[in-house]
């Protein structure tokens, strides 16, 4: 399975949309998002998918568009699956990452699977409908990206277990 990682623009009250799209405008933001994910594949939930389609017209240009949906339709321009264990059968996938980009059901569902976060983190609250989960004791800081008026580019690494596995259960033992 390719290495997965999380991306999203975050508001300080963890605000990540408003009605489908983002409450603000940020091109250093929307350059870091095409530039790192141009040429990879890229995760989504349908409201995200949905939202891509109604702004540009199509799905991203230049990456493979996987949706994860129980109800949408199978598509010619991307890639429908069911379940999240669909992706690692998936056939023509080569790319060593994939890119989860939203939105915040999915976050929320697949945050834990990810091996790293790429987090656009602003100084200002925003007015929303949907947040950001928490992902701190998940991920530690690992770098600032890029430093702007107003907002970072920051990466986090996943955060490393020290029980590599569970606990065996009272009757193996």
């Amino acid at each position: 399975m390719p290495k997965l990682i999380a991306i999203a623009a975050m508001a300080s009250n963890r605000v990540i949309g408003r009605d489908g799209d983002l409450p603000w405008h940020l091109p250093e933001d929307l350059k870091f998002f095409k530039q790192t994910t141009q040429g990879h594949p890229v995760l989504m939930g349908r409201k995200t998918f949905e939202s891509i389609f109604q702004r540009l017209g199509k799905p991203l240009p230049g990456r493979t568009n996987i949706v994860l949906s129980h109800t949408m339709p199978p598509r010619q321009d991307a890639t429908i699956i069911r379940t999240f264990n669909e992706l690692a059968s998936l056939p023509g996938l080569t790319s060593p990452v994939i890119y989860l980009i939203g939105g915040a059901q999915l976050y929320d569902a697949l945050l834990p699977q990810c091996d790293e976060l790429l987090l656009t983190c602003l100084d200002q609250p925003y007015e929303g409908d949907a947040w950001f989960p928490a992902f701190e004791s998940l991920f530690h800081p690992a770098e600032i990206l890029l430093q702007g008026n107003g907002f970072e580019i920051r990466r986090y690494l996943r955060t490393q277990s020290s029980f590599p596995t569970p606990c065996a259960s009272p009757s193996s033992l």
